[in-house]
């Protein structure tokens, strides 16, 4: 149980330090990090300077529906509203599609010039402006329906302008008031004194068939009912990046809808109106007749109050004559309407609400003043050959029958219905024979009046109340919130776009560096060693810009070096007073065999020992170049000579402690044809020899593994084989190399060690944080230095 948790302690620790190597790998570039950002920002900065803004504009009205349920029938509606079924949002519906009508459109078109765009040219944006904020407006003389094209326009003085048309490149001057033709079109450039007008200012005007235009609003304006039922709200909301014309737009078009409505009630009231006075002046004569008759025939009857007299006669009549009354007076108002209907033709408006009993009369007359007030509103934009006119015109035509036959039809009744009383009347007056024939002529005669009368107060009842109707007529609507818009826009969002380019200035350098890391397949870390072989590992030597340690170095490279020497002597074990060869390889040249064996000389020789070091790479020798003393190839012998022969004195060809080095050198020699055939002859193993007696240390540098087979030739003598792998250099794929000669034994006592690590690139466990200060002392960190570089170069710019 003790072991499980040991393991998994182990794995634990090594996702940890996995985790931060691979959060160290991505912080070397922390610079490119910080520019990625900042010029995302800056990015981000200029895009929300000069990007097209977009503004959210509200508006809200109250709608007032004249025929909802008043008094008892209003009760009736909330009962209908509880059920579930309620007709307001039909007519909210309804009122929608009005406002979204191309009609009332255009008329908003029209009475602001929408068709007419002003552009505010600057040096890196074009901005749209209204009219009312234009230094100039533009008028069309002609008709302007079908007017499409844009102007360039530059201010030149107070009083001239320089207009250019884009699509055919024409350039004129005007000054404002004249007319000027554009394209076969007249114009004229109008001041607009409340703005101020600077010499040299650029602007561009598009002018925009209605039709293009009223597709455009119509698509950006969004109406809707509320949410709650029965309600007779209705939201207008339009995203535009004017602010000021989205609200001119949507309080326009509140405006139209509320005349248009108003206008149409209006023309109702005037024909009802019309009607009744032409009805009053002929009915005025017919009453001033029946007076005058009554007059007369009492004057020549000597009578006073006749109806006092024949009371009591006349009593079981009364309610007789008044259905008689009642229907001769529906007769009368029938043969007036029959009488207008003549006069007036088929199209005009038929009054309405005159007193007649037939309720489907009414309401044919009511569908029919909406079918002629609606074509007459088509034919302001339309010609009578216009299918929607042609189709209205024969729906008025047929609904001018149907009214015509409903009166027919309702005389006939009428008359039925009256003679059916009439003859009851004449039952009556055979009981009242006694009254003499002067009250019968009287009666006859009064009758005559009271029906004229009866009509003419009728007329002047409904006079009054249309007078009062058209008077007191409340609003259509109730404007609840006046079209606003926020300053804020609604795009782009600022937070949106500074938190996107702060995103993707991270995501770019991570993405260019992850791919690099992806694509990369070299050698890193001690990790990428470990995984491809179970060789023992010495340890790990860190980039360094000094080919050579110093005496009395406190550097991370010189900590490096004294850790290998702990290491190695755990890999030659405990032997006093014998000495140790170590062999140091590599897999390809250029990974830092020569620097290592240089170095470790250097650290074993500060410890008391005597150390030799041979460069065995006869091949391509670099030992005496990294201690700087190339000069002295050319004045000592070296192995090759004594390989080629051997009765050489080995002493001879030993470098005793040169320069300010503790240590002696047997330098590769002259680089000889035949390298291999000069290792297999043995005498190499004469000049190891010698060092096991003469020395503490042998440190042969010797050639790569993987080009030639100089090394495996003399392999035999080692003690140690360092082999050295360099990171951010070497394949991967080469490491199978290290992998077979450690598996097959072809290198005595092998052990790996990781050259030129770099620390900071978060690669290998912790080198590089320093042990000492002899860096600290001579000079800053290298993340101070890249810090005051970067600063510096972005100050520069």
């Amino acid at each position: 149980m003790e072991k499980t948790n040991n393991i998994q302690i182990k794995e634990e620790n090594e996702e940890s330090i996995n985790l931060r190597q691979l959060f160290e790998q991505y912080a070397y570039y922390w610079k490119w990090f910080v520019l990625s950002v900042i010029i995302a920002l800056v990015a981000g900065f200029f895009y929300l300077r000069y990007a097209q803004k977009n503004y959210s504009v509200n508006a809200k009205i109250l709608l007032k529906d004249e025929k909802s349920g008043t008094g008892e029938l209003a009760g009736l509606t909330e009962l209908a509203g509880l059920t579930g079924i309620s007709g307001t949002p039909a007519f909210v519906s309804d009122q929608i599609d009005v406002f979204g009508s191309r009609r009332l459109m255009r008329k908003v078109i029209d009475k602001n010039q929408l068709y007419i765009t002003y552009f505010n040219k600057g040096n890196l944006k074009t901005t749209e402006t209204v009219a009312k904020k234009s230094p100039f407006n533009i008028t069309p003389i002609t008709n302007q329906d079908s007017i499409n094209f844009s102007l360039s326009i530059t201010v030149l003085d107070g009083n001239k302008l320089s207009v250019t048309d884009v699509s055919s490149g024409t350039k004129r001057e005007c000054s404002f008031g004249t007319p000027i033709k554009i394209a076969g079109k007249d114009f004229v450039f109008r001041r607009n004194t409340s703005v101020k007008l600077i010499e040299g200012n650029k602007f561009d005007v598009i002018i925009r068939p209605k039709n293009i235009v009223i597709d455009d609003l119509l698509s950006s304006i969004n109406i809707t009912p509320n949410k709650e039922k029965q309600s007779y709200i209705v939201n207008f909301s339009m995203v535009s990046p004017t602010k000021e014309k989205a609200e001119l737009i949507l309080n326009s078009l509140v405006g139209v809808y509320n005349e248009d409505v108003t206008n149409d009630k209006m023309r109702m009231t005037r024909a009802t109106s019309d009607f009744i006075n032409n009805r009053l002046m002929l009915i005025s004569k017919d009453l001033s007749g029946a007076d005058q008759k009554v007059a007369d025939y009492k004057s020549s009857n000597s009578m006073v109050d006749m109806g006092a007299e024949a009371g009591t006669y006349l009593s079981s009549a009364t309610d007789n004559d008044k259905k008689v009354l009642e229907y001769k007076t529906q007769l009368e108002l029938v043969n007036h309407m029959n009488s207008f209907l003549k006069k007036e033709g088929k199209n005009g408006l038929i009054p309405s609400n005159i007193g007649l009993e037939d309720a489907s009369i009414t309401a044919s007359i009511e569908t029919y003043n909406k079918l002629v007030l609606e074509r007459d509103d088509l034919l302001k934009s339309a010609s009578n050959e216009n299918p929607a006119v042609i189709a209205l015109n024969e729906s008025i035509e047929e609904s001018n029958r149907n009214i015509r036959q409903s009166f027919e039809n309702y005389r006939k009744v009428t008359e039925m219905a009256l003679n059916s009383m009439q003859g009851k009347s004449n039952e009556i007056q055979g009981k009242i024979n006694r009254i003499p024939n002067q009250e019968q002529g009287f009666k006859q005669i009064s009758r005559q009046q009271q029906i004229v009368e009866s009509l003419y107060l009728l007329l002047l009842q409904k006079r009054e109340e249309n007078e009062i109707k058209s008077a007191a007529t409340p609003d259509n609507l109730k404007v609840i919130d006046t079209a606003y818009g926020s300053n804020i826009p609604v795009s782009p969002k600022r937070s949106i776009v500074l938190l996107g380019a702060l995103i993707l200035g991270l995501l770019i350098p991570f993405a260019i560096i992850y791919l690099k890391f992806l694509l990369d397949n070299k050698v890193h870390s001690r990790k990428d060693i470990e995984d491809a072989l179970n060789a023992p590992i010495l340890g790990e030597v860190p980039s360094s810009e000094h080919p050579i340690i110093q005496d009395n170095d406190r550097s991370s490279l010189a900590e490096a070096f004294r850790i290998l020497r702990t290491n190695m002597s755990f890999m030659l074990g405990v032997k006093k007073n014998e000495s140790k060869v170590i062999f140091v390889t590599s897999t390809t040249s250029g990974e830092g065999k020569s620097f290592v064996t240089t170095n470790l000389a250097k650290i074993l020789s500060m410890s008391g020992k005597k150390v030799l070091l041979i460069g065995a790479d006869i091949r391509s020798p670099k030992v005496l170049d990294y201690l700087g003393l190339s000069h002295l190839q050319h004045t000592n012998v070296g192995i090759t000579q004594y390989l080629i022969n051997p009765d050489m004195d080995i002493d001879n060809t030993i470098i005793k402690k040169p320069g300010n080095y503790n240590f002696d050198i047997i330098y590769s020699g002259y680089i000889a044809p035949n390298p291999a055939e000069l290792l297999m002859n043995g005498h190499f193993d004469d000049v190891v020899e010698y060092g096991r007696q003469h020395y503490d240390y042998v440190l042969v540098d010797t050639a790569p593994v993987s080009l030639v087979t100089d090394t495996l030739l003399i392999a035999h003598n080692a003690d140690l084989t360092i082999y050295v792998s360099r990171a951010n250099y070497l394949d991967k794929r080469l490491l199978n190399v290290p992998k077979e000669l450690y598996e097959e034994g072809k290198l005595k006592n092998m052990a790996m060690v990781i050259n030129d690590v770099d620390f900071a690139r978060g690669y290998g466990y912790g080198y590089g944080y320093g042990y000492g200060y002899g860096d600290q002392d001579k000079k800053e960190s290298r993340w101070k230095k890249d810090l005051k570089k970067f600063f510096t170069l972005f100050s520069r710019k």
